[in-house]
């Protein structure tokens, strides 16, 4: 049975926003199917601030990216893919990263970008949460820094 799309999309922002917030970021959803970014983050103590785009899959296949490479506007993407099953896997790239990879066709004059599995399905990307910065780890040494005064 395929499963429904919306349903796939729910669980992939569900299961990325938990892996944020797991690593000390705040989670702010924008409005649902918004396009250009799905999350606004930033750090406990407010000084780092990142957007993020999701892309969730049920399996392993290529991923839309619209008519034209403007409407990246996100700081991040991150496809997670497997997300109806035990264990969701994620590869993160940066809006530079998605731009340098993107694949380009043009059909009776339009115009589409998309992510090959191959151009993010890299040990570079997988789980790489840590490109965005632990907020945690932050939060830890500005804490151990203020008790050393």
């Amino acid at each position: 049975m395929k499963p429904d799309p919306q349903t796939v999309r729910s669980i992939g922002l569900s299961y990325v926003r938990n892996q944020l917030s797991h690593r000390g970021w705040n989670v702010m959803s924008t409005a649902t199917n918004a396009s250009g970014v799905d999350f606004l983050v930033h750090g406990q103590e407010g000084s780092r601030k990142l957007t993020i785009k999701v892309r969730a899959l049920s399996r392993r296949k290529a991923v839309s990216l619209g008519a034209t490479l403007d409407n990246l506007l996100a700081d991040y993407l991150v496809v997670c893919r497997r997300v109806i099953e035990d264990n969701p896997e994620c590869f993160i790239l940066s809006q530079e990263e998605v731009k340098e990879l993107a694949n380009r066709n043009e059909r009776d004059g339009r115009v589409s970008y998309w992510l090959e599995p191959r151009d993010y399905d890299t040990e570079r990307f997988r789980e790489g949460w840590g490109r965005l910065g632990s907020e945690v780890d932050q939060v830890l040494l500005t804490n151990r820094s203020k008790s050393d005064r």
